[in-house]
């Protein structure tokens, strides 16, 4: 880790500002909430407005964000928690706590039909949760290509935009009635690990997901922004979500403050992302913060190091499909993607971070104790989407000034 004198450099953060503003009078975002921390050092851009609407009124430092699957490093981190009290097993079978998932049978072949199953070769462990490699995920394949992929969609469990609107006993239910995809431990699949591990938490510690992560990580982090739910004092401060249509090249709201989806408690609190946590980039930042401090107190030095380390081996990405590149330069932590080898945005190995599909993205790189925050309202839909992390991503390390 660098000495706490390194610093930003102001020029280069100016060219930072001066890119957000363009994105954002370009009419590519209403506004957003960008930030940058090094040491000592916190740079925020606050830029456009919370929305397009006359009464949305300007973004604001403390503006809510829906975080979607930027909150899986959180899941991960209350899991780990359970591990550091002994509560739950690392590796160990989650038979216990989610008895859904014992006793799996596993499709014969990956797009074979239903009924043509064998018995799993082992149990479901919490590190295949968090590494999302338990069995059954997101099938990187057209909608309805394979037959597991129309049964995981009539079962209401298929990962998307969508909410899940089942209460956690139930969509474990759904889930426990359809059969694995991959053995346990041999392929890596995204997402649906996580919202299975906010039931894990819930059932484990005997509370429920959003009072654990409460009680637990968010008040002692000081993350007083960040739950599953938006009160109504704090709704003037919630952003309008958009999509862009793509018939007419506009963008369209699909969440406001006047009739949220937040504004009211969720069936499931998502572990995973699909509703999910709402929160602000200082909240993040205390996160990030936590993570580079060495845990404080939360996590021992040895999780917190597993967490931010590669868990996926070669072979198993070979046999993993994701976006195009993803596996060239990335692994996959717990709750993260891990940054393997130089890769055009950061210098050596070892940033950590993931981003979230209503548009958010965040990374903390240990080496040089540099935090990135990007908090925006526009649903992830494209290639220029990741085009404007990448290009964040790319200024912040740029402003590093030793």
């Amino acid at each position: 880790m660098p000495p706490r004198s390194a610093t930003l450099s102001a020029p280069r953060l100016a060219e930072v500002t001066s890119a957000l503003r363009g994105h954002v009078e370009g009419g590519d975002l209403p506004g957003v909430v960008a930030l940058i921390a090094r040491g000592d050092t916190v740079h925020v851009d606050t830029l456009g407005t919370q929305g397009l609407t006359a009464s949305d009124g300007p973004m604001r430092r403390d503006s809510l964000f829906r975080l979607a699957s930027m909150g899986k490093p959180i899941t991960a981190v209350a899991t780990l928690m359970l591990v550091e009290d002994g509560t739950l097993p690392l590796d160990g079978a989650v038979d216990a706590w989610l008895p859904e998932l014992a006793n799996r049978r596993v499709l014969r072949t990956p797009d074979g039909p239903l009924d043509d199953t064998v018995p799993a070769k082992r149990a479901i462990t919490v590190r295949d949760l968090l590494t999302l490699r338990w069995g059954l995920g997101a099938v990187m394949a057209p909608p309805g290509t394979h037959p597991i992929q129309r049964a995981m969609a009539e079962a209401r469990l298929t990962p998307g935009f969508h909410m899940l609107t089942d209460p956690p006993d139930e969509f474990m239910r759904r889930l426990g009635s359809l059969p694995l995809r991959h053995q346990p431990g041999e392929r890596w699949a995204y997402h649906t690990g996580y919202e299975v591990l906010g039931v894990l938490v819930a059932r484990a510690s005997g509370r429920p997901f959003d009072d654990f992560l409460r009680e637990r990580l968010f008040a002692p982090l000081g993350m007083k922004d960040t739950a599953f739910v938006v009160p109504t004092e704090k709704l003037d401060r919630l952003t309008t979500a958009y999509g862009l249509d793509e018939a007419t090249g506009r963008l369209e709201a699909w969440d406001t403050p006047a009739d949220s989806f937040w504004s009211r408690p969720p069936a499931f609190p998502s572990g995973g992302g699909q509703g999910g946590l709402v929160s602000t980039a200082d909240d993040i930042l205390a996160f990030c913060r936590m993570l580079l401090s060495g845990g404080q107190g939360l996590l021992s030095s040895a999780n917190l190091q597993e967490m931010l380390t590669d868990q996926i081996p070669e072979e198993t990405k070979a046999a993993s499909p994701f976006f195009p590149g993803f596996w060239d330069a990335s692994g996959w932590g717990f709750g993260g993607a891990v940054c393997t080898k130089p890769d055009g945005v950061s210098p050596t190995a070892g940033r950590y971070g993931w981003a979230g599909g209503y548009g958010p993205m965040f990374f903390v790189d240990p080496r040089q104790d540099l935090t990135a925050i990007l908090m925006v309202q526009r649903r992830a839909q494209g290639p220029d989407d990741e085009a404007l992390a990448l290009e964040f991503s790319k200024g912040a390390y740029r402003a590093l000034e030793d």
